[in-house]
Formats: C-alpha cells, sequence, structure tokens
C-alpha cells in the first residue's frame, strides 16, 4: 500500500510532539466488533515486527510517511465527519506521541495493536492482533529476501506481560489472522495462558478469527476456512470488509 497522497511532505521530525504518518483519511472499520463503523483513520509508519503478510507493507518492511505534529492531526481527525478515531500502523504505540494523540482527541478511539508493548492511554477499544508462528518471515516466504527478519520477529512477536496488561486495562478484541488449521493449537494454548493471568474474563466472543489476505482473490482463498474454525471453535468470525469493498486500495 503506497504512502498516501494526503500526507504532508515534512520529512524530518519536527520539534514537539510528533508521529510518522503513512495514511490519513476517513472510511469505514473493516475489521473487528465495530466492522462498518465510519472512522478516521491514522495510519502510522514504523513497526517492531515483520510479519510476511502484512497488509501495510509501506508501514513495516519499507516504512513510508512524512512527520505530523500531534496537533496538527488532531485538527484533521477533527476536521472529518467520522466520530471514531482508528489509530493503527505499522505498530502505533512504538510511538510515544502515540499517548498524546489519544489523550487529544474528543471521540472514540480504537488502537490496533499487536500486543508486543503496553501503554497507558485514553483507549476505548485495543483491538489486539497478536502474531502467531504462521506470521513468521521465514525464508519460504520472506518479501524482503534476505532472511535478516525472521528471528527477530519470532523473538518478539508475543510478549505475555504486555497482553495480559491490556486486556487487564482496557475494552479488548483478541483478533487472530488465519489462513488454514494449523494456528488452532497456539490460539489455543495462547488463550488459555492469558486466562490464567489475567483479572478479565476472555470470552469467546472478544476471539475473533480473520481470514488473511490483502486482496480479494487471496481472501477468497481464506474465507471459508477461517469461518469454519470459528464456528467449530465458537470464536467469532471478522471479515475484511475494506478489501472486499475496495480490493488493496490506498485509504481504505
Amino acid at each position: 500500500m503506497p504512502v498516501s497522497d494526503t500526507a504532508p511532505e515534512q520529512a524530518s521530525e519536527p520539534d514537539g510532539d510528533a508521529l510518522p504518518v503513512n495514511e490519513l483519511f476517513a472510511s469505514l472499520q473493516g475489521e473487528g466488533k465495530l466492522a462498518g463503523i465510519p472512522s478516521t483513520f491514522v495510519r502510522t509508519s514504523g513497526c517492531n515486527l515483520r510479519c510476511w503478510y502484512c497488509d501495510s507493507y509501506h508501514t513495516s518492511w519499507e516504512p513510508t510517511g512524512a512527520w505530523m505534529a500531534v496537533e496538527e492531526i488532531r485538527e484533521q481527525v477533527a476536521s472529518r465527519d467520522p466520530d471514531h478515531l482508528v489509530l493503527t500502523g505499522g505498530e502505533p504505540v512504538i510511538h510515544d506521541a502515540a499517548v498524546d494523540l489519544l489523550g487529544a482527541v474528543e471521540m472514540h478511539t480504537t488502537v490496533e495493536t499487536n500486543g508486543t508493548r503496553y501503554v497507558d492511554a485514553d483507549i476505548d477499544l485495543a483491538s489486539i492482533s497478536p502474531k502467531l508462528a504462521n506470521s513468521t518471515p521465514t525464508p519460504d516466504r520472506d518479501p524482503a529476501g534476505d532472511g535478516e527478519w525472521a528471528d527477530r520477529h519470532d523473538e518478539r512477536r508475543i510478549d505475555h506481560d504486555a497482553l495480559t496488561r491490556l486486556i487487564d486495562s482496557y475494552e479488548f478484541q483478541l483478533k487472530f489472522v488465519v489462513a488454514d488449521e494449523s494456528p488452532v493449537d497456539e490460539i489455543e494454548s495462547l488463550l488459555a495462558d492469558l486466562r490464567g493471568s489475567t483479572t478479565r474474563e476472555i470470552r469467546d466472543a472478544d476471539v475473533l478469527l480473520m481470514p488473511e489476505g490483502a486482496t480479494r482473490e487471496r481472501l477468497d482463498e481464506t474465507r471459508a476456512v477461517a469461518a469454519r474454525l470459528a464456528e467449530e471453535y465458537g470464536y467469532r468470525y471478522t471479515p475484511r470488509i475494506h478489501v472486499d469493498l475496495w480490493n488493496d486500495a490506498p485509504e481504505r
């Protein structure tokens, strides 16, 4: 996904609180419990992981974007109609200024995170997507082709302490990307660990299975499997509305 045409041109980090922004746009939330809700998206650039199937390649494998001051982002968000903000990435919470932005807006906030870092922020919904072994860029599925990220990604992709603190602190959903049955045992094991460590109830309805795919063609291959597994295990299926509607177009 290319950098947004609406991103600012400032390439260097400005003085004060700022975020590297890849896209800023209004659309429909495509995934999760709030799928279909009109929302304004702030997509930051930069990530501490490298999922081989990443659907925002230009925020992770080849981070692109430009720096925006938090106040400028707040003004642009406020100028749009939706009263939901989705802060996404990349991994938005690796940037300290994400906390400042979340505290500056006056609307419902969803933060889409891989769950490897806890932050104390004004978050209404923590949309947590723990990265399973099926996300690791092994040599046969490494977009960069150099194998440098496989071990680093695998070591970082699950942080039980951060996941537990996020679940303890916020309304949450746990989204797992699936393309076949292979991740189910890992999902079940992780949920058992988290249910033993958190003070909150993790209901099956809080667990969402999402088909892997950044294009309609790929979703056609994975959608039925994700839906069948959700039905079989009592979890929730989440579509990827933005992909179904707009394929892999930017600002969607």
